[in-house]
């Protein structure tokens, strides 16, 4: 099974180029869209807010305003949590939630340049 989580942006190239600084794959689909490929099993879309409209029937939701969801990306290390976050803000993004770090998660987050809320996780192996 995938999965694809669509977005709507107010700039797709900018957008486009933000996550490309994240060191992902981006591949375009259609006219007013753009796949980032999380993994073989994920894809976030990325849409203008014109084509996004075209498939939903309520008012697109401002994401610099309220938080509908946080996607979160499960790493393997701290060490990659610190190294997304950190490529995110210096590529504009800005910090978004409360980092954590109790012994069981590493969890730091950041806001998008549309302010879509991101946190990028990793879950602590008990030892034993």
């Amino acid at each position: 099974m995938q999965l694809f989580v669509n977005l709507p942006v107010k700039d797709l190239e900018r957008s486009k180029a933000f996550f490309t600084e994240l060191g992902f794959t981006i591949f375009g689909m259609a006219e007013g869209m753009a796949s980032v490929v999380i993994s073989q099993e994920t894809q976030v879309m990325l849409l203008t807010e014109p084509t996004f409209g075209s498939y939903v029937t309520k008012e697109i939701a401002d994401a610099g305003k309220s938080t509908e969801a946080i996607l979160v990306l499960g790493m393997e290390n701290p060490a990659q949590v610190d190294e997304l976050v950190d490529k995110a803000l210096a590529a504009g993004a800005s910090p978004a939630g409360v980092q954590q770090e109790d012994g069981i998660r590493y969890q730091r987050g950041f806001a998008d340049l549309d302010g879509h809320h991101w946190e990028a996780l990793c879950l602590v192996q008990p030892a034993g």
